[in-house]
Order: structure tokens, then C-alpha cells, then sequence
């Protein structure tokens, strides 16, 4: 059984973003945001599925978005590592 999470970013338009990890906490495979920008927020989860945890909060921990000291791919990050 997977494990599901809710977690609700800071400092981004996104209001939620929901994960499932793979019951050895090593696989996302599910991302699911709720607000923000949806192109761009889909296009994070899609790329996201399937691949390591490990291996994407490497690649999207520390994004900016416009100054913000966040975004929601940085956000996405500390959700998976709370997760």
C-alpha cells in the first residue's frame, strides 16, 4: 500500500500538494497540485512520477520563483522530504 500526503506549501500560489510515495519511501508515484500555475504545476508532476524521491528533491530543492525565496518545484521538494 502507498503512502499518501498532504502538505500546504508556503509563499506560492499552489494551496496543496498532494504525493504518494511507494511503500519503501523511495518512488513518487503520484504528485498532484492544487492551485497554482497548472502548465507549469502538471508539468512538475509528470516529470516527478516514476523517478527516485531522492533524486527529485535533489534536482528541485532551491528553485526561486520571481524572488519569492520558494517555488512551487521547491516546494514540491520539501513535501517529499517530509513525506
Amino acid at each position: 500500500m502507498s503512502r499518501q500526503k498532504i502538505y500546504y506549501p508556503q509563499g506560492v500560489c499552489s494551496r496543496a500538494i498532494v504525493t504518494t510515495i511507494s511503500d519503501d519511501g523511495k518512488t513518487i508515484e503520484e504528485v498532484q497540485f492544487v492551485g497554482g500555475c497548472h502548465g507549469n504545476t502538471q508539468g512538475v508532476a509528470a516529470l516527478a512520477k516514476g523517478r527516485p524521491v531522492a533524486e527529485v528533491v535533489a534536482l528541485l530543492k532551491g528553485i526561486d520563483c520571481r524572488g519569492k525565496g520558494t517555488s512551487c518545484p521547491d516546494q514540491l521538494a520539501r513535501a517529499l522530504e517530509e513525506a
